[in-house]
């Protein structure tokens, strides 16, 4: 069996973060979500990699290589535009060749790995194993429509009037008759070739197509409270670590990893909470569900329920930042002098919100 991971897509909802970062490598717990479906993907037993790469190409090879981090074989496969999740599939169909296969979309985190979905699929005489989880708002996903029995009786995608609230987790497992579906597909009012329609179409084809409901968590890394539930979840299982220097008039509490180079000089981290390596905390509290990424400097501040990326400065005195997502090499300070203004500098799609 051969594994699909899909990192291509422009991250829009994560703008103006992803005009300069490729969705999938915005960190969740100081580590890229993609290396989470890596692992996945490799503990579940399976060697040879595909991974869909667009406009972000370069900066996902330079992140995973060629998968010897994982004792994995990577193929980078192009996709000129992001026209779907089953155009993904079109493309790589030469890479796949008559093998099942499992896709993965590379911004989804769920817990519990995939390996017992591997193992099962492999003993079943099934089409495709989608993976179903119940949700809030089911508008915004594929859905899927099921019998008192739990039988898949059809898929529908982003309906505005949905027949469940089961939405299609990001994993899914395919033998090649998928292909063949596909091949038949024509793009939706979307301009998109839909993994939902191709499910659909094994359906109609009357291949059996079984479902999986997951009983553990299930995160869509799509915007930036997404993200932060992702950090929030991932944090929760962290294993303490300090590697760093910790002076005399610190306090550390609850689950915190310190990373080697890191200073904290009169500073609280209150877990759980994560502080990459060569960092300094002055004067710095860092509440829980922060995750600090290296390089970082957080002087006479409070930080908390944030995601706070490589080589940030973080200076404002008696000022406390929550539920924030601060990209890389950013710069927050108060300034010093009056009359009191503000002074900003903002990308698209950035948003401020002021007390």
């Amino acid at each position: 069996m051969k594994a699909l991971l899909l990192a291509g897509g422009k991250g829009t909802r994560l703008r103006p973060l992803t005009y300069t970062t490729a969705k999938q490598l915005v960190p969740v717990a100081n580590k890229p979500i993609l290396y989470y479906a890596l692992e996945a993907v490799r503990e579940a037993g399976i060697r040879d990699v595909g991974v869909i790469v667009g406009a972000t190409r370069a900066e996902i090879e330079a992140a995973v290589g060629d998968g010897r981090r994982w004792d994995v074989r990577i193929t980078y496969l192009p996709q000129p535009e992001p026209l779907g999740i089953a155009h993904a599939v079109k493309i790589a169909h030469p890479y796949l060749g008559d093998e099942p296969f499992l896709l993965f979309l590379g911004d989804n985190l769920i817990q519990g790995g995939v390996r017992h979905l591997v193992h099962e699929f492999n003993s079943l005489d099934a089409a495709a194993l989608i993976l179903l989880k119940e949700v809030a708002d089911p508008r915004a996903f594929g859905v899927a429509e099921v019998d008192a029995s739990g039988r898949v009786i059809r898929l529908v995608e982003k309906p505005s009037v949905p027949p469940s609230n089961l939405a299609l987790v990001g994993v899914y497992l395919f033998r090649p008759a998928v292909h063949e579906v596909i091949a038949t597909l024509q793009p939706s009012a979307r301009g998109e070739l839909e993994i939902t329609d191709a499910i659909q179409g094994l359906l109609d084809r009357g291949e059996r197509v079984v479902a999986r409901r997951l009983s553990g968590w299930w995160l869509d890394t799509g915007k930036k409270d997404d993200m932060l539930e992702a950090n929030r979840v991932v944090l929760e299982d962290l294993q303490p670590s300090i590697e760093g220097e910790v002076d005399a008039e610190s306090r550390v509490a609850g689950r915190v990893v310190i990373g080697p180079g890191t200073r904290l000089v009169r500073s609280t981290v209150r877990g759980p909470a994560a502080i990459g390596a060569g960092c300094e905390l002055v004067d710095a509290f860092i509440g829980p569900y922060t995750s600090i990424a290296d390089g970082a400097r957080i002087v006479s501040s409070e930080v908390d329920h944030s995601i706070v990326l490589e080589g940030s400065v973080i200076h404002l005195p008696g000022q406390r930042l929550a539920d924030c997502l601060i990209g890389r090499h950013a710069t927050i300070t108060r300034a010093g002098t009056r009359p009191a203004a503000l002074r900003l500098l903002l990308a698209d799609d950035s948003e401020v919100s002021l007390p």
